[in-house]
């Protein structure tokens, strides 16, 4: 059965451009508040962020009976990297990264956690003719070649993203970071499937996690929604049930159905308890209604490409309707 965490940037300070919807918590508060969520099994800790204490971190961590999904590594600062991390023309830069990264490697291993994962949001381009497409690409290699290596027992992580805060994002989709991974070429290196992510770069996640399972890099899932207009972060299946439901069914035939999944939804003004309570329930309920579905007629129809029948199956399993 799948584990579900928070991010836990979402139970702290929540703005964006225009509002603030909450105050900053300190990670003891929101520990505290996570413990309070129905249907959650972890956190999904934000590095730096949630360890300027990492002794009293790990305590408290043990000590509340949840568990760490991954460790998110953050590759963007506001005192700098204003131009990217991994991707800057700056060797100090870079430098700064790997180093920083290789840092939350070894706090991860102290953690007994063994998978990192890093949304390069500011790494990309707002215009063109602005990035050296070929020297990016190569300073991305050299970078992550240096942190994947640091530890090869520990799973690093790249979410890809459209874009925002750039309006192309250096890894926009499910495709491109798995291209980049393999010209890596380290078996630690992989790939984050967020869900919201992959309806907004205009894939069906199904298939997406099926390419990334297919080639041994679908590390690690977050889960939202969006109206593929822009990354809302809302609950699953606000938008896309249908999708939603594909999606957890193509992970049980893959048997990708022991897994962390973290929950990456922004509260806004609701109340934070409530959100991700119904979040927990609802991808528990999408989740049993995937098994519902006969896979025996189901792979039938796929295998004859027939989607009429392949849908009288799916509202047969989910809706209960009969012919």
């Amino acid at each position: 059965m799948y584990k579900y965490s928070i991010i836990s940037s979402f139970l702290g300070d929540i703005k964006n451009r225009y509002m603030q919807y909450s105050q900053p918590r300190t990670i003891t508060e929101k520990i505290e508040l996570a413990k309070q969520i129905d249907g959650i099994d972890g956190l999904e800790l934000c590095y730096p962020g949630d360890f300027s204490d990492a002794v009293t971190l790990r305590k408290m961590m043990e000590d509340s009976g949840l568990g760490i999904s991954a460790i998110n590594v953050r590759s963007r600062r506001t005192d700098g990297w204003y131009r990217g991390s991994f991707t800057s023309e700056k060797v100090m830069e870079r430098n700064e990264f790997v180093d920083g990264f290789k840092k939350a490697v070894d706090i991860a291993k102290d953690f007994g956690v063994s998978r990192l994962t890093t949304c390069p949001l500011n790494d990309g381009h707002d215009y063109p003719f602005e990035m050296d497409y070929l020297a990016a690409y190569e300073y991305a290699e050299e970078c992550f070649q240096k942190i994947v290596e640091h530890d090869s027992e520990t799973n690093i992580c790249i979410e890809y993203k459209l874009n925002d805060p750039r309006t192309r994002c250096f890894f926009a989709s499910a495709g491109e970071a798995l291209s980049f991974c393999q010209n890596v070429g380290a078996p630690n290196l992989g790939v984050t499937l967020d869900v919201g992510h992959s309806l907004l770069v205009g894939e069906r996640p199904a298939q997406a996690a099926s390419m990334l399972w297919h080639s041994d890099r679908l590390f690690y899932m977050h889960m939202n929604d969006n109206d593929r207009l822009w990354d809302w972060d809302m609950v699953p299946g606000a938008f896309h049930i249908n999708e939603i439901v594909e999606f957890y069914y193509a992970l049980g035939k893959m048997g990708c159905d022991d897994c962390w999944m973290a929950f990456d939804i922004c509260p806004k003004e609701n109340d934070v308890v409530s959100v991700f309570s119904l979040a927990a329930r609802v991808v528990k309920k999408l989740e049993a209604l995937s098994r519902r579905i006969d896979q025996t007629k189901m792979d039938a129809a796929m295998k004859r490409r027939n989607p009429i029948h392949a849908l009288e199956t799916f509202y047969e399993g989910v809706l209960g309707m009969r012919s």
